[in-house]
């Protein structure tokens, strides 16, 4: 018997496009901290106690408004007070996605930190102020977006209130970022690149769309980040990722009295590209054997299909020697092993990198002793010039070479982000002061 209404019973799927994970960049002046406080407040995930005490605090200082910048204050206070930043991260959610902001200090002696941020970034906010134009920072931001292959850029012309809303001061902004970057050939790869004209503080076209600015007809910033495409989703029609798998850990369960665990030896990782599924036929590196999958597991339960971001049990037909350190891949897309690498470096040490030392590479859950065999150059990131380099101190980039004791099998860091990174690690106290990208 039909039940009236039944439809009302079956559950509301919620759609989800995945976790986005993405980084602004701009001086404190820039309106950075609004933006990211607008963000939060126009999405309703800031808290009501939170969103009382910034009240009380903006009416104590005279405002009419609420300064959504307070939501930030605690990062602008460690930075009057000059004490070492570090990335300051945030989340929130709406409908359809979760989101992790990376709120990186933009300044010079800050670059490290900026870095870190970016590298796991897939999109990035970069924030000029319309009054001002396009500044050294911005070139400065752009360069590193660049270099950690971030592949969603956003510019975001912010405080279009205070310019009258101008369309042609806009385009103008827009015309002089674009002849930037054809210059130094920066996101000539057919990156995605977007313009926005916006205010934070009043949040024209933020998540709402600006009534001022009719003549602005593409998406807002918060339509733009619930399109972008997650970590390791293709378009159609583009080559899928290689698949790779690290193995972190062999699972062999301790349990007499279940006969189902006796022979089971399971690799456990994380899927950082690409994915896999049953009778997918796999290469184990360094030893080359292959054999087909027999299960891919999500916490001992069988799944169809392990994508990329997902940590996952991998069960083989075969009995392979596998162990930590190891990867697993398609054997049809068996990455190249290296000895030598070629890598750009961001250092991040306060002691220089030194040709007479030995260090260790981190190579996914790999590691291998290295020698540098040279500097190539490094980076002024001001004007993005080449300058002559024999050693490395803290902030600097620079292209160099090193040998390892052990190979890896790694990918062209433009290729994939996952595979073709790797720290550095001073051996005598087993901290990290360096972090590379393979060219």
């Amino acid at each position: 018997m039909n039940t009236p209404h039944s439809s009302l019973l079956t559950p509301h799927r919620v759609e989800d496009n995945g976790l986005l994970r993405f980084m602004t960049c701009g001086s404190v002046d820039d309106g950075k901290s609004t933006l990211i406080g607008r963000l939060l407040f126009d999405t309703k995930t800031i808290l009501a106690d939170t969103l009382n005490a910034i009240e009380k605090t903006s009416k104590k200082r005279g405002m009419e408004a609420v300064d959504l910048s307070l939501l930030t204050d605690g990062l602008q206070a460690e930075r009057e007070q000059g004490i070492t930043i570090d990335v300051a991260y945030r989340y929130f959610s709406t409908g359809t996605r979760k989101y992790i902001i990376a709120d990186a200090p933009g300044h010079e002696q800050y670059t490290r930190n900026m870095v870190t941020a970016a590298s796991t970034a897939n999109l990035a906010i970069i924030l000029i102020d319309a009054r001002k134009g396009v500044l050294t920072q911005t070139r400065r931001h752009s360069y590193l977006a660049h270099l950690v292959n971030i592949p969603h850029i956003v510019v975001a012309v912010n405080k279009m209130d205070l310019i009258d809303h101008d369309q042609s001061k806009f385009d103008a902004i827009v015309a002089d970022y674009k002849a930037f970057i054809a210059k130094l050939g920066l996101f000539d790869d057919g990156r995605d690149i977007r313009f926005i004209p916006m205010s934070a503080l009043n949040g024209d076209n933020v998540v709402d769309r600006s009534e001022v600015m009719s003549w602005y007809q593409g998406p807002t910033l918060l339509e733009l980040l619930e399109g972008v495409p997650a970590a390791g989703v293709h378009k159609s029609g583009e080559k899928p990722e290689a698949f790779r798998f690290p193995v972190q850990f062999v699972c062999r369960p301790q349990d007499s009295a279940n006969p189902d665990l006796h022979d089971y030896r399971g690799f456990q990782g994380r899927i950082e590209s690409g994915s896999v599924k049953v009778g997918d036929l796999l290469t184990a590196l360094p030893n080359g054997r292959e054999s087909r999958v027999k299960a891919v597991q999500i916490g001992g339960v069988d799944i169809a299909e392990g994508v990329s971001e997902q940590s996952v049990t991998i069960l083989l037909e075969d009995e392979i020697d596998i162990s930590r350190g190891d990867m697993l891949v398609k054997s049809s897309e068996v990455p190249e092993q290296k000895k030598e690498i070629e890598a750009m470096v961001c250092w991040l040490s306060e002691t220089p990198l030194s040709p007479a030392r030995t260090y260790l590479i981190r190579h996914t859950t790999r590691s291998s002793k290295a020698k540098l065999t040279g500097i190539a150059f490094k980076v002024d990131v001001n004007s993005q010039g080449h300058v002559e380099a024999t050693q490395l101190a803290m902030n600097d980039i620079a292209r160099v070479g090193f040998k390892l004791a052990q190979p890896v099998f790694a990918d062209a860091y433009a290729d994939n982000r996952a595979t073709g990174a790797f720290i550095v690690i001073d051996e005598s106290n087993n901290n990290t002061v360096g972090a590379g990208m393979i060219v």
